[in-house]
């Protein structure tokens, strides 16, 4: 008789911080409990990410949110989205889902763009 179930213990996921943009969770040591630590503007730079690296990914995400608003503002499905932005359906998907790593900058802006919305961004210089 033949079974379908491998005989092999699983193996148990490493008790870490997921460095993930759309699915960090940190899991709190008895120490930290009753202690609230203020973020900085940039939750990514909280997560551990490098400067660049955080701010190209606060740029994607605040740019996937106005798209997500514009699709849920008008009430469309995933497939009324993709025709809209002349996307594939499992792309809004992504994009609806926040998968952040599927996207760059310019594709966000250009299909905001695309949307009729006007893009502006501004720089500024940190104190030395």
């Amino acid at each position: 008789m033949y079974s379908t179930h491998s005989k092999r213990k699983r193996k148990r996921r490493p008790n870490t911080t997921s460095r993930s943009a759309g699915g960090a969770i940190k899991r709190r040591s008895k120490t930290a409990e009753g202690k609230v630590t203020r973020g900085r503007k940039n939750v990514f730079e909280d997560l551990g990410f490098g400067a660049p690296a955080a701010a190209n990914l606060k740029i994607r995400a605040d740019l996937m949110l106005d798209l997500r608003q514009y699709i849920a503002a008008r009430g469309w499905t995933q497939a009324e989205a993709a025709a809209f932005f002349n996307e594939t359906q499992p792309r809004i998907s992504n994009l609806l889902k926040g998968e952040i790593s599927r996207f760059s900058i310019d594709k966000l802006i250009n299909l905001l763009a695309r949307a009729g919305v006007r893009v502006h961004l501004s720089t500024e210089s940190k104190a030395a």
